[in-house]
This record gives C-alpha cells, structure tokens and sequence, in this order.
C-alpha cells in the first residue's frame, strides 16, 4: 500500500515538474515575441506576464483603429470608385495618342455601345504613315480598350500626332 501512495506521489510530482517546466517554455517565447524584451529579461516572470498582458491590450487597440480605418477608407473608396466611373463614363470616349520617337501608341477607351472596326483605326494609322505592328482589345465592364503600337514610316518630315487625334476623335465619336 505504501509503495503504491509513494509512487502516485511521485508521479504528481513529475506531473508537476513537467508543468512548471512547459509554462516556463510558454512565458519565455511570450517574452520573445514582445519588443523591447531586453528590458523585460531583468524583471521577474509576473512583470513579465503583465508587460506582455499590456502589450497585448495595446496590438488589439491597434487592430480596432486599423480595422475602423480600413472600413472608412472602404466605404469612401467606393464612392470615390464610383464617382470615377460615373465621370469617365460621362467623358467616353477617351483618346490618347502618344509619340514614342520613331513608335506611336494608341490608347482608345469607349462605352460597349460605340461600334466601329478595328480595321478603321488601323486605316487611318496607316494612311497617316505609320505600320501597326501590335493591336488589341478587352472588354472589362462595360468598357472597351483598344491599345495599338505602331511604327512611324512617313518619309514627311514630322509625323502629324494632332491629325491622327483628330482623324480617331471623328471615327469614334
């Protein structure tokens, strides 16, 4: 009978050892993920646990404001989002010709209910003197881009931009 309280007894205390040893593993890679814990090394295990309790008051403050933030910037961001659609739909649709040096660069957004051809763009590139070596376009939305990249081969001197703007604004509008 004795053997058996003495040994039950020294399984309890193992059992508490072993306890005492994990929370001690616990509270020291607690104390590791804390900044400033070189601080934190000098002060008993109790400072310790209450420097980490008020450090983690303070990171779940932080999320509150940052989640707080984040919902404003949303909600903002969408009205700022639509109020952008709202005016680039108004201003459809948008030409831009930009002169690379010896390479021209169209860039046409329109509404999906302007119908033209590709191939028109194309021509009037081309009647203007420059080769189309790339052109596509993409539907996002109700939007289409249209994006050609083109070569200036025109043995005139100076490649008229102001024309080939004028010439696309015709077509498309």
């Amino acid at each position: 009978m004795k053997s058996s309280q003495s040994s039950a007894r020294l399984e309890r205390k193992t059992v508490e050892k072993n306890r005492r040893i994990h929370m001690k593993s616990l509270c020291f890679k607690l104390v590791n993920l804390i900044p400033n814990r070189h601080s934190m090394k000098a002060l008993s295990q109790q400072d310790q646990l209450e420097q980490a309790t008020v450090y983690i008051k303070k990171l779940r403050e932080r999320i509150e404001e940052l989640k707080e933030k984040k919902m404003k910037l949303n909600i903002e961001g969408i009205s700022e989002n639509f109020r952008g659609r709202m005016m680039t739909s108004l201003r459809l649709p948008v030409i831009e010709v930009k002169d690379l040096g010896s390479s021209l660069e169209v860039v046409l957004i329109t509404g999906l209910h302007k119908r033209f051809m590709l191939s028109d763009i194309i021509g009037v590139l081309e009647e203007e003197g420059a080769n189309v070596v790339n052109a596509n376009f993409s539907n996002v939305g109700d939007k289409v881009f249209h994006i050609i990249h083109s070569r200036v081969t025109s043995s005139r001197v100076g490649f008229e931009i102001a024309r080939v703007y004028e010439r696309l604004k015709e077509l498309v509008h």
